[in-house]
């Protein structure tokens, strides 16, 4: 007799209800109350029993038979040996003992990003960074790959921490509606983008905030090389802006203000400091170059006239300046940020409702909404007694260059001599530029040990490999600051042949390290489950807002609490504005702050103590353009959340012969004899990739823009060619500038040809080779 059960879940991409058969999931239903769901939530169905899921405990050949050391390029390369829990935990625990012993703890890099699980108890990056706390400590990484260099700058300019600009201090949607004439949206607004949110969301409404602000009579314009990069509903005046030229726009438009009197005196007097030394160089004093339009067209392909008529259209109304993440991702990729808010202090209109600036809009579901935003139900990491830590975006720095010193936001510091890499819920080898660069620096390490349920390019490149189980093998509590939800997350199947959920591998791990109990706190996963929904429960009661009891919860499914709707909606800086010097900013001015003597004092020659123009290593302007003449851009994909999910249908369906499609003008592609449908391989020094043409003229000329997300899938024998159309094997593997570090992915000078002969198998998700000891 057929069974079936039906099971509430949660997801970094949306609320969906499982219909499971006879241990199955058959169906994927989205929460009735999402307006736009999102479709990545179909490949949940193909998640739980897909070719790639890691079987059992294995460990690399060579490792086992040689022990620990550099790989010399093994890894990635060699087959796995299956063995039992037991053994595996003893080797990693005796290898963590090793390491710790003669190398001390700074010698461990817990790496692990956020976006494993929405679940809060059963959170990847928690779960490793509390195992390593419980040992004494880890090298560790800060910031994030999609905004490092905003979380640097931010501060700096407006004296806020970055996501908490963009959560509480951009203006909301309600606002804009009422009250924004004009949306200037560099780098676009990606509906697309928002379909993901950490943590979770449930109610997916970037897309209909879009249309009712167009509706309502708000004006868009999207500046970026795509005109998808924003939805064809809103009508946007689109300005195919040339990639990372962006702050030469800034420039030509700031310089209209100036010089026609658009400015507010008044504004940068009382609310702002540094204009007077910003001014010179804007007029060419400084320099002997007026940052005029006609200064800024040649650079930034928009034409003068273009410029003039959209600056003096941001002083006729109240206007809302915004910045994508994907500008920040770039060579310089501190500047547009700092240059924008620049731009909207000239205006005056920071802190009036639905003007000024805001960052984010579109990067991820949940910027906007008119909701109290309520944290915590996080699983505690403790604290870290390690001090050593690293950016983020300069993991293959860090292994390749051990004992080295590096610059970050005004501090010399030195990278540590990494031995062992404990990775928990990420793929590096999606995340990281330069994935060549990559695959060198990770032979460096003596060992690299992943949790994992799946077979990604990261756990075929390690040395032990702990087979994890999915969100939907396990109980755990979804749950996201800026949704109004709390979903159970019951276990729907059971786990995956040997798959033992993180905390139970980490736990068992403790045992023979001799700290379970600090680890555990005595509670198992169930118990954790409730602490943590309690403690949640009687926080948000100081609020005055209540949940049942977790008996009640548990058995509900799925709790909405009342803190969505427009009374949560309040003005950005509208205190400041009103009197600055009762409600200064964090900075050391207390004001906005267009030069920084903070960090004019750390004398960078990438970063100065104002926002300015400075051409990128790499761009359609350089020399080297005439050898690479194509920009590539690697935007968010449709179909996945980075990599998550890249075997699963939505992403399969999307694909053409199985890789990644690359948009480009036909333009190019006629110079180059390329159809619609084509073959390509895109290249440049750094590496190749293989893709599938598809040709618009909704894209700039000279521009490429291939998805990033493809499970890394280099040809093995030898070769630098990527098979399945993975953007990184092609981005430029430096920071954004001494300042912030960033990742400068969105910097690569590219040459695209058509790929004759036929096409090499695609053999990313094909379980590494497996032979007995």
């Amino acid at each position: 007799m057929t069974t079936r059960q039906t099971f509430t879940t949660s997801s970094h991409w949306g609320a969906y209800t499982l219909t499971v058969e006879d241990g199955r999931i058959v169906g994927v239903d989205p929460f009735a109350g999402d307006p736009e769901p999102s479709a990545i939530g179909q490949s949940i169905a193909d998640a739980v029993d897909s070719e790639a899921r890691v079987t059992q405990p294995m460990v690399r050949k060579g490792w086992l038979e040689n022990g620990p050391g550099p790989a010399g390029g093994a890894r990635g390369r060699e087959p796995f040996v299956p063995v039992s829990w037991e053994t595996a935990t003893d080797l990693v625990a005796g290898e963590i003992a090793r390491v710790r012993e003669a190398h001390g703890n700074q010698a461990i890099y817990g790496g692990s990003y956020g976006w494993a699980s929405a679940g809060r108890f059963h959170h990847g990056q928690s779960q490793v960074h509390r195992f390593l706390n419980c040992i004494g400590g880890y090298t560790y990484s800060v910031k994030s790959y999609s905004t490092a260099a905003a979380q640097v700058i931010v501060p700096h300019v407006l004296g806020l921490n970055f996501l908490d600009m963009m959560w509480h201090h951009t203006p909301r949607w309600p606002l804009i509606a009422e009250h924004t004439d004009l949306f200037v949206m560099f780098g676009g607004i990606g509906s697309k983008n928002a379909q993901v949110s950490m943590g979770g969301v449930t109610r997916h409404s970037t897309g209909p905030w879009l249309k009712e602000c167009r509706r309502r009579g708000v004006d868009f314009v999207n500046v970026s090389p795509l005109a998808s990069d924003t939805l064809a509903e809103v009508d946007a005046q689109w300005l195919p802006v040339v990639p990372n030229t962006d702050v030469a726009l800034m420039l030509g438009l700031a310089h209209v203000l100036e010089t026609e009197g658009l400015t507010d005196r008044e504004f940068l007097a009382t609310r702002a400091t540094g204009y007077e030394k910003f001014r010179p160089y804007l007029l060419g004093e400084t320099d002997g170059t007026p940052k005029t339009p006609e200064w800024a067209a040649p650079i930034c392909g928009i034409d003068a006239e273009t410029i003039r008529a959209l600056a003096r259209r941001m002083a006729q109304g109240c206007t809302l300046i915004s910045v994508s993440w994907s500008l920040q991702r770039a060579h310089h990729g501190e500047q547009p940020y700092w240059m924008a808010a620049t731009l909207a202090a000239m205006l005056g209109q920071i802190g009036l409702p639905g003007g000024g600036v805001g960052y984010g809009y579109g990067a991820i579901g949940g910027i906007g909404t008119p909701i109290k935003r309520l944290d915590g139900m996080t699983l505690p990491q403790g604290q870290n007694p390690v001090g050593t830590f690293i950016p983020v975006a300069r993991i293959a720095d860090m292994l390749l260059n051990p004992g080295e010193p590096f610059d970050y936001d005004g501090k010399r510091l030195t990278y540590p001599d990494i031995r062992l890499v404990y990775w928990c819920g990420g793929n590096p080898f999606h995340h990281h530029q330069d994935l060549n660069r990559l695959e060198q620096a990770w032979q460096r390490p003596e060992t690299v040990i992943v949790n994992e349920p799946w077979w990604t390019p990261t756990a075929k490149r390690a040395d032990i490999v702990l087979p994890a189980t999915t969100p939907y093998e396990r109980n755990d509590i979804g749950r996201a600051g800026s949704d109004a939800f709390v979903i159970a997350m019951k276990q729907a199947v059971q786990p995956f042949g040997q798959a033992r959920d993180d905390y139970t591998i980490f736990a068992d791990i403790s045992e023979k390290l001799g700290v379970r109990a600090a680890f555990t706190e005595g509670r198992d996963a169930q118990d954790w489950l409730e602490h943590l929904y309690d403690r949640f429960r009687q926080g948000i009661a100081a609020e005055g807002l209540t949940l049942p009891p977790f008996e009640s919860f548990w058995e509900q499914g799925i709790v909405e609490l009342p803190v969505e709707g427009d009374e949560h909606v309040d003005v950005p800086f509208g205190d400041f504005r009103k009197d600055p010097a009762a409600h200064p900013l964090k900075t050391p001015s207390g004001k906005v702050e267009i030069f920084s003597q903070t960090i004019a004092g750390f004398g960078y020659d990438d970063c100065p103590g104002h926002p300015a123009w400075m051409e990128p290593a790499e761009w359609l302007g350089a020399p080297l353009a005439k050898t690479w003449p194509l920009h590539l851009v690697s935007p968010q994909p449709a179909t996945k959340l980075h990599s998550q999910l890249d075997f699963g249908r939505t992403s399969a369906n999307a694909k053409v012969q199985g890789r990644e499609v690359v948009t480009m003008h036909p333009d190019d592609a006629a110079a180059r004899g390329i159809a619609n449908g084509d073959a390509v391989r895109i290249f440049n020094a750094r590496g190749a990739c293989l893709s599938i043409a598809r040709l618009s003229d909704a894209i700039r000329p000279g521009v490429v823009a291939l998805p990033t997300g493809a499970w890394f899938d280099p040809a093995r024998e030898g070769s630098s060619l990527e098979r399945h159309g993975n953007p990184n094997a092609l981005s430029l593997d430096t920071g954004t500038s001494k300042l912030g570090q960033g990742s400068s992915a969105h910097t690569a000078l590219v040459e695209l040809e058509r790929f004759e002969g036929p096409l090499p198998p695609v053999e990313a998700f094909a379980p590494p080779p497996v032979v007995s000891r």
